[in-house]
């Protein structure tokens, strides 16, 4: 089964984030500019986000924007 467009989203911006690529600290891009990017819906994107903050690899400061959280501590 095909995957959905917001878990293909999710899947590239976290091989951004472990590959580097988006170190810990780094701001994400706004929501409009990853729906003009990658073509897809303010919806998707959201969905997208959540994933990403439910697995714990960015944090949202209120007004601020995303951001790369550091890694957990093992």
């Amino acid at each position: 089964m095909p995957k959905q467009q917001y878990q293909v989203l999710a899947d590239e911006l976290k091989n951004k984030i472990d590959s580097g690529e988006w170190p810990p600290g780094t701001k994400l891009p706004s929501r409009s500019q990853l729906c003009r990017e990658y073509g897809v819906s303010d919806t998707v994107v959201g969905k997208a986000m959540m994933i990403l903050r439910a697995t714990g690899l960015t944090e949202t400061l209120e007004g601020v924007g995303v951001f790369v959280a550091a890694p957990a501590e093992a």
